[in-house]
């Protein structure tokens, strides 16, 4: 079993910053791939990023690309996503998930549900 925490979340402006947090306990190491996904009120879950276990290969949904960073440090057991120059259309609850292996993001879409979840935590931007 994996427990998963996610931290970090708030209000904030349009154009500004927050990081997010999840710390991971339990079983980590089976988790090769760590994610974030969010979901806003009224629509579906959406991938937002993936992160490898060595940290070496990452994918991002093209809505935040170039905005968004997605890392972990394995040691703390925590994998992080700073989110920059935020728009009102980020506004979700932001969960996130450990899978077994790395998944990409097309298969994000077309439906795979990692092995484990977070409660979440609300991110507001606000206009």
């Amino acid at each position: 079993q994996v427990q998963l925490v996610e931290s970090g979340g708030g209000l904030v402006q349009a154009g500004g910053s927050l990081r997010l947090s999840c710390a991971a306990s339990g079983r980590t190491s089976s988790q090769n791939a760590m994610a974030w996904f969010r979901q806003a009120p009224g629509k579906e879950r959406e991938f937002v990023a993936v992160i490898s276990w060595s940290g070496y290969s990452t994918q991002y949904a093209d809505s935040v690309k170039g905005r968004f960073t997605i890392s972990r440090d394995n040691a703390k057991n925590t994998v992080y996503l700073q989110m920059n120059s935020l728009k009102p259309e980020d506004t979700a609850d932001y969960y996130c998930a450990a899978h077994g292996v790395f998944f990409t993001i097309v298969q994000a879409m077309r439906g795979l549900n990692p092995d484990y979840w977070g409660q979440g935590t609300q991110v507001t931007v606000s206009s």
